[in-house]
């Protein structure tokens, strides 16, 4: 199709049931995604008037929603990708050169003919897509060049994993375009992974590439995290009642990477105190049991750390078996106990070395009152600084986000909904 095909489509309401499948049934945010669309698509027939053949993409972000800190430690995961993504209008090339401008940065350009790590390129977006492009060859698909445009509203810092949005919607395009499809979700994420940690230089988990790349609510269970165990969990959030909303505190991220550090260093301690080399191996009765014994080469806070790992672990399992059957009572009760565990036991909810800075438990207080009972909060993501997330009943949003705003500035609060479709390629 071209690009006025699109437009078309978009505007005589023959890809509507496709955006409300990414995006909700809200005629607002329909119309809000097609002036979005619309305007990418005329940024990209700028960039590129040549083209005629456009292809078009969409990957989400995620959120998690279960499993504080518990995958580094090869623990149990509950997370849902959202209805904020990264679109990509994109046409193929001869010049065996990929090249992505995404709004906001400078434009990416990848050699297909050189493939190997480069040290200098490391922490630039250049390094992803080498990276994904070098995982699709290795396994025999023979990629080409393309030329992209892409705009994302998952903002860098909001918690909810711009950086995996964009590791899937690469490796999407490429699997749509030259693998037909072939290599899946499930490897994709993993391919993103791979060009975050190899490539990059960032060493990070599966949990968000998995949960961008496969949509929907996602079990994951990282026992062993080279072949983690990946269940869906069937549950329409929006038909019962409620809204996920994602609220930005504002906190300064600076200097926190000591803080987030000590979490799986600390945790590793206890466990090879145990005896073993991550806590997922470590039997939690002779946790309790020694603990006398513990007290002698881990810190106290390391054993406080190591038993809520231990509990959100067990928690993380029992929130989706709640929503397989739809309980959402004690849904929440365990969401709660979860923000509970992560304030009491692992403390991150705000730096020791800025202890009067406390935006995220100031957040969740906020939130506790607002909802009366109802619903659930805990922090979002690595804690110390940024997010908080609240299930909030639908009727309350609104003024749940404006009493958010009106502490933590304008647009602080996002009101999400769960969306059921990871990355893919939007056709007519």
């Amino acid at each position: 199709m071209n690009i006025q095909e699109f437009i078309n489509g978009l505007s005589n309401g023959s890809l509507d049931k496709t955006m409300q499948k990414l995006y909700g049934k809200s005629d607002r945010e329909l119309l809000r995604q097609k002036v979005r669309y619309i305007g990418a698509a005329e940024k990209f027939s700028k960039m590129y008037p040549e083209h005629g053949d456009i292809y078009v993409f969409s990957a989400p972000g995620r959120t998690e929603v279960g499993g504080n800190h518990t995958d580094h430690q090869h623990g149990c995961v509950l997370a849902a990708a959202v209805n904020l993504d990264v679109i990509a209008f994109v046409s193929l090339n001869n010049d065996n050169v990929i090249r992505i401008k995404s709004e906001g940065h400078k434009a990416n350009e990848v050699n297909l003919d050189f493939l190997d790590i480069i040290d200098d390129e490391k922490g630039n977006s250049n390094s992803i897509v080498r990276g994904i492009v070098s995982a699709f060859v290795e396994s025999g698909v023979k990629v080409g060049g393309f030329d992209a445009y892409t705009t994302s509203d998952v903002l860098s810092g909001s918690g909810l994993s711009s950086s995996a949005a964009f590791e899937v919607l690469v490796g999407t395009i490429i699997d749509n375009l030259f693998n037909d499809g072939g290599m899946g979700a499930v490897e994709i994420a993993k391919i993103g992974q791979f060009a975050e940690n190899v490539y990059f230089g960032k060493a990070s988990g599966l949990m968000d590439q998995m949960v961008c790349s496969v949509g929907g609510f996602v079990s994951i269970d990282f026992f062993n995290p080279m072949n983690p165990s990946i269940n869906s969990v069937d549950f329409d959030f929006s038909g019962a009642g409620y809204s996920l909303c994602i609220t930005n505190t504002k906190g300064s991220h600076a200097d926190l990477t000591d803080e987030y550090v000590s979490v799986p260093a600390e945790m590793k301690t206890v466990a090879n105190a145990l005896g073993c080399e991550f806590l997922r191996d470590a039997d939690e009765d002779k946790f309790y049991s020694e603990l006398p014994e513990l007290r002698k080469s881990c810190s106290d806070r390391a054993i406080l750390r190591a038993a809520h790992f231990f509990a959100e672990n067990n928690r993380a399992v029992q929130e989706a078996e709640a929503l397989e059957i739809g309980d959402t009572e004690e849904f929440f009760r365990l969401v709660n106990e979860s923000g509970d565990s992560s304030a009491n036991l692992l403390q991150n909810l705000y730096s020791v070395k800025n202890p009067q800075n406390q935006e995220i438990p100031l957040a969740i207080m906020i939130s506790k009152r607002r909802l009366s009972g109802s619903g659930a909060v805990r922090v979002h993501g690595g804690g110390f600084a940024g997010t908080i997330q609240a299930f909030v009943p639908a009727y309350l949003a609104d003024y749940y986000a404006d009493e958010m705003n009106s502490v933590f500035g304008e647009n602080s609060c996002q009101i999400l909904s769960i969306r059921s479709v990871g990355g893919t390629q939007i056709k007519i």
